[in-house]
């Protein structure tokens, strides 16, 4: 088995573990195991420290096991229905024989480069005004290899985030944004720009996207595994 050690990574300066820095981890970040958590430190660090570093290797980190095994509990406390395939999280939840078979498994189809995501479930939510808004649901496995993916990608690509930005970044909400208005406003700062980007993630847009996600990563087969959810078909 090829060595988990990226020397990319090993040269930085070390990580504290004291108790102090302990306490101040995120809730979200407490629950990693701390192999994972310390390498997610170190890409973070070295995201900050050199914006235009391309990181390599990345594709191995995906698939070590601690990474997948927090990317499966992420799946597990969200929960969510079946996708096209039916499969429950609690059938694959339901003894530690089988979460290890599932879990290696995925790893094993990610390692040989045999992993294909499936079809996305199309279901159809009610909105306030009375329309529809479309929820694409994935396979609990295909979920799995999204959260590992995320889980390595995000400290990379946080650090490019302005502080001002609050839309789907971890450990942060709308609430938190609404409490940053408030305080601009008692600033005196009354201006309010409002834009949005419609259909962004479109098949005529994520083209875009991918192109920037790749910029900092390199690695053909990678890319291609980046791009390809994007435009999975969709089963209604």
């Amino acid at each position: 088995m090829p060595s988990q050690r990226n020397p990319e990574l090993i040269e930085m300066e070390p990580i504290s573990t004291t108790a102090h820095v302990e306490r101040a981890l995120t809730f979200r970040e407490a629950l990693l195991p701390p192999s994972l958590r310390e390498l997610r430190q170190k890409l973070r660090q070295k995201a900050k420290q050199q914006k235009r570093f391309r990181f390599y290797s990345l594709y191995e980190l995906v698939c070590r096991m601690d990474t997948l095994e927090a990317a499966w509990a992420a799946v597990k406390r969200n929960d969510g229905a079946p996708g096209v395939d039916g499969v429950r999280i609690e059938g694959m939840a339901a003894t530690p024989e089988s979460e290890a078979a599932f879990l290696l498994g995925i790893q094993e189809s990610l390692r040989k480069k045999t992993y294909q995501a499936k079809a996305v479930l199309r279901v159809y939510i009610p909105k306030p005004n009375g329309k529809q808004r479309p929820l694409g649901i994935p396979t609990v496995r295909d979920r799995v290899v999204q959260a590992a993916v995320l889980l390595i990608l995000e400290p990379i690509f946080e650090a490019d985030f302005e502080e001002c930005s609050y839309g789907f970044r971890p450990e942060r909400s709308a609430h938190d944004a609404l409490r940053a208005i408030l305080r601009h406003l008692r600033e005196g700062k009354t201006a309010v720009y409002d834009c949005d980007l419609a259909g962004y993630l479109d098949r005529s847009s994520y083209y875009t996207l991918v192109h920037g996600v790749t910029e900092k990563s390199c690695g053909c087969w990678s890319k291609t595994r980046i791009r390809k959810p994007f435009c999975r078909p969709r089963q209604t």
